[in-house]
């Protein structure tokens, strides 16, 4: 894909690594980066990494973001000494969906229209647009926006770890995962700090099933509202 940077490291003949970095929107996200078992420890993550951030610098990007697997103590290592700097604990959760509503929210599937206006919400909440990958959703009918008041305040790509989540309230998220019919995948990534929203989703039936770390580099505004990331950011 045109909006999708990749790179994969050979030896003997066969790959043995590779990174990827999102690029549909400013700010860019990279992962997943894997190395081979044989291969490990010895230097091909770091160079991997820094060949997607070398790609970073040439777009003009103002910040990359990546999702770290907490468990995985030697790429927070990795990570940390290329500059990234930890930024939030993400709790993937899942459960049955909720079901009902909440009242005076209204959510509905996206329409091209309603671009613009998840792009005004995702500035707000995070001093930047991840319009590309609002285009994509919003194209393939997975988006869905969230309503309050009579103009929208919050969007979700799809709910799932591909996907993200942005509202100007907590009670805009809890719309989102209140009408999902759905989970894609193990689950939603929940930054922990906004303990108000991780208490909610304990109360209502979702369960902890992973841990991972956002980690950045570059430009980054603590979410002002609310927020699900995606495996990316």
């Amino acid at each position: 894909m045109p909006e999708f940077y990749s790179v994969v490291a050979e030896s003997g003949g066969r790959i043995v690594g590779s990174n990827f970095l999102d690029e549909r929107s400013s700010v860019v996200g990279v992962g997943p980066v894997t190395v081979a078992p044989d291969a490990q420890d010895s230097g091909l993550g770091r160079a991997l990494m820094r060949d997607v951030m070398e790609r970073a610098g040439r777009l003009g990007a103002p910040g990359i973001r990546l999702v770290q697997a907490t468990y995985h103590t030697r790429s927070l290592s990795l990570y940390a000494k290329l500059g990234f700097q930890v930024r939030d604990l993400l709790a993937c959760v899942n459960g049955l969906a909720p079901g009902g509503e909440l009242p005076g929210y209204r959510t509905r599937p996206a329409l091209p229209s309603d671009v613009a206006a998840c792009d005004e919400a995702c500035r707000y909440v995070h001093g930047h647009d991840r319009h590309g990958e609002v285009t994509d959703a919003v194209a393939r009918g997975s988006a869905v926006v969230v309503e309050h008041q009579g103009r929208v305040t919050g969007y979700a790509t799809s709910l799932g770890l591909f996907g993200h989540a942005v509202g100007e309230t907590d009670e805009d998220i809890q719309a989102l995962l209140l009408s999902a019919e759905r989970f894609d995948g193990p689950g939603v990534l929940l930054p922990t700090s906004n303990a108000e929203l991780f208490s909610w989703c304990l109360s209502h039936g979702f369960r902890v099933v992973a841990l991972s770390t956002l980690m950045t580099v570059g430009f980054y505004q603590p979410p002002k509202g609310a927020s699900l990331p995606s495996v990316f950011f």
